[in-house]
């Protein structure tokens, strides 16, 4: 349930084309539904904006598809996080309208290609190609939120000229998602670049100094731009999530 289905509900009530008891049983039923481990929050996007995402990596393939099948029951897509590529199989050969997204890791039972609803582009920039599937989570989820989204991949400041080069599409972002690993260097120079706030996504590509990506991290948390903000190691689901928020407003 969201603002958009609720109005509709209401307008079809207001009508005569629903019956009220009707609309109170849709109601009743939808704040959360329980099954065998979980209760499915479908008043999610009413509160917060953005509908209930679930996360697999902890998940067995039975208890994903418990949680899909749920969500979409209820006129509701679901997105699936950190799903490994034999567990999608599994859950897709019981579960076939879904579709895998492999190199983002990402399970999807919606429309192929989402209504853009943000008020400009969200722009994911990535360090390197290692990366990368940090990067391509942001990407996915971002673009099945409602943003128009575009990568630009592989300008860490090892090579500053490839991240100048893109400078006009740097500056047209409404929002930016930065990710990088090492050092962390890069938001804080995107940062400088930009009038646009840059979410910061530190990841856990590096040697071992870099300590799993709490190098990167508290490079990014210690920056000297005042635009950037940062969410945890690894978190491409999160920095989209802020930045669906971000491109509504």
């Amino acid at each position: 349930m969201d603002r958009e289905r609720l109005r509709t509900l209401l307008e079809a009530v207001r009508e005569g084309r629903v019956a009220p008891e009707a609309a109170l049983e849709a109601l009743a039923m939808a704040p959360y539904v329980e099954v065998a481990d979980s209760r499915i929050d479908l008043h999610r996007a009413l509160r917060q904006g953005l509908p209930e995402v679930v996360y697999g990596a902890a998940k067995t393939p039975r208890q994903i598809a418990d949680a899909v099948r749920v969500l979409v029951a209820h006129g509701q897509p679901a997105l699936v996080t950190r799903v490994a590529p034999d567990a999608a199989a599994q859950v897709l050969a019981e579960l076939p309208s879904g579709e895998y997204l492999g190199d983002a890791r990402l399970l999807w039972f919606g429309p192929p290609s989402p209504v853009p609803t943000g008020r400009g582009t969200v722009l994911v920039v990535c360090a390197g190609t290692a990366d990368l599937p940090v990067a391509r989570e942001a990407c996915e989820v971002a673009r099945r939120f409602g943003n128009k989204v575009e990568l630009l991949a592989d300008v860490g400041v090892a090579g500053l000229h490839r991240l100048l080069d893109a400078l006009q599409l740097l500056r047209s972002a409404k929002v930016l998602i930065v990710v990088a690993g090492m050092e962390g260097a890069l938001p804080s120079v995107v940062a400088g670049l930009v009038a646009a706030p840059v979410i910061a996504v530190p990841t856990s590509v590096g040697y071992g100094a870099s300590f799993g990506g709490v190098a990167a991290l508290l490079g990014m948390l210690n920056s000297c731009a005042p635009n950037v903000g940062v969410v945890n190691i690894d978190n491409g689901f999160g920095a989209a999530a802020l930045a669906t928020l971000i491109n509504r407003t």
